[in-house]
C-alpha cells in the first residue's frame, strides 16, 4: 500500500480493530493465567509467535538477515521485551484488567517525557505539556484508588506501570539505535527470539509452570501468539509505515477505554468513579500528546 498523507476509512477501521484486539488481549492474558503460569505463558507466546513470524517471512519472501551492527541493539530490545511482559503478565495475575489497561497504556506519557530530553526535535509544546499533566494525573488517581476490593493489588498496579516504562524504552531504543534501519519483521524477530529464551528460562522462578491447563487455555495462548504477538504487531507496523505517525498514534487512546469496559463487562470487575476518571484523563492526555505541534508536518 502506498504512503498516504492522511487517515482514510480503511486506516481508521484497521486501527479501531487493533485497539479492540489489544484490549481483548488483556482479558485473554488474565484468563490464560488461570491455566498456565504467567511468565511461562509469556514465554510460550513469544516462541509460537516467533514460529509464525518466520513462516510468514518465508512465504512473503522477506529477507532474513542478522546484521552485525544491529546485534547489541537487538539483544537490548529482546531484554526489554522480556521485562515488559514479565511485568504485564504478573500484573494481570494480581490486579484487574481495567487498572492494568490504564497504567500499561500510559506508555506514550513516559515516551514523550523521555523524548523531550533525549531526542532532537521532540521538545514538548504547551499542548503536549497539558496532555502529559492530564495523563499523569490519571495514572496517580488509578494508583491511589484502592476501592477494588481483593481485585486491586498495589504490587500489580506498579508492575503494570513498570511494563509501560519498559515498552516506552523499547520504542525509544528502536528510534535511536542502529536497529532503526532494520525492517519491522527483523525488529520483531529480535524481541520474540530473545524473550522466548529468557522468559522460558526465568519462568520456574515465578511459581509452577502449569496450573490447571485446558484446551480453553491453549486456545487463549494461540490467540495471543497469532493475532497479537505476530500478525497484530506486524499489521500495526504496516499501518505506521502507510499513514502519518501522529494519526496512527492518536488511536491509542481507545485501548485503555476498551480495556476498562471489557474488564467490567466480561469479568465483572469493580469500576468506581476514580477508575473512570483515571481512564478519561489518560485517554485525553494521550490524545493531546499525540497531536502534532503547530507548523510541524504530520
Amino acid at each position: 500500500m502506498p504512503r498516504k498523507d492522511s487517515m482514510d476509512a480503511f486506516g481508521a477501521t484497521s486501527l479501531i480493530g487493533i485497539a479492540i484486539v489489544l484490549a481483548v488481549n488483556q482479558v485473554v492474558i488474565k484468563l490464560g493465567n488461570q491455566g498456565v503460569g504467567p511468565v511461562f505463558m509469556a514465554g510460550l507466546r513469544s516462541l509460537l509467535a516467533l514460529i509464525v513470524l518466520l513462516v510468514w517471512m518465508r512465504i512473503r519472501g522477506i529477507r532474513f538477515a542478522i546484521v552485525a551492527r544491529s546485534v547489541p541493539a537487538g539483544l537490548l530490545l529482546g531484554a526489554l521485551f522480556t521485562v515488559e511482559f514479565i511485568f504485564l503478565f504478573l500484573a494481570l495475575d494480581l490486579t484487574t484488567v481495567a487498572r492494568t489497561s490504564i497504567l500499561f497504556y500510559s506508555m506514550p506519557v513516559w515516551l514523550t517525557l523521555a523524548a523531550h530530553f533525549l531526542l532532537p526535535g521532540e521538545r514538548m509544546g504547551r499542548l503536549r505539556l497539558i496532555g502529559l499533566a492530564l495523563a499523569f494525573t490519571g495514572v496517580v488517581l488509578a494508583l491511589l484508588d484502592r476501592d477494588g476490593g481483593g481485585q486491586a493489588s498495589l504490587l500489580g498496579d506498579f508492575l503494570a506501570l513498570g511494563a509501560a516504562l519498559a515498552w516506552g524504552a523499547i520504542a525509544l531504543a528502536a528510534r535511536t539505535l542502529p536497529i532503526q534501519h532494520e525492517a519491522p519483521e527483523m525488529q520483531l524477530f529480535w524481541q520474540l527470539a530473545v524473550s522466548a529464551v529468557l522468559l522460558t528460562l526465568l519462568a520456574p522462578l515465578f511459581g509452577p509452570l502449569l496450573r490447571e491447563p485446558t484446551l480453553f487455555h491453549l486456545g487463549l495462548l494461540l490467540y495471543q501468539s497469532v493475532f497479537v504477538a505476530s500478525f497484530g504487531f506486524l499489521f500495526w507496523f504496516h499501518l505506521l509505515m502507510t499513514y502519518p505517525a501522529s494519526s496512527v498514534a492518536s488511536f491509542s487512546f481507545l485501548t485503555p477505554i476498551l480495556g476498562v469496559l471489557l474488564g467490567w463487562g466480561l469479568l465483572g470487575e469493580d469500576v468506581g468513579w476514580e477508575i473512570l476518571a483515571a481512564m478519561v484523563l489518560v485517554a485525553v492526555g494521550i490524545t493531546l500528546i499525540n497531536r502534532p505541534a503547530k507548523g510541524r508536518p504530520r
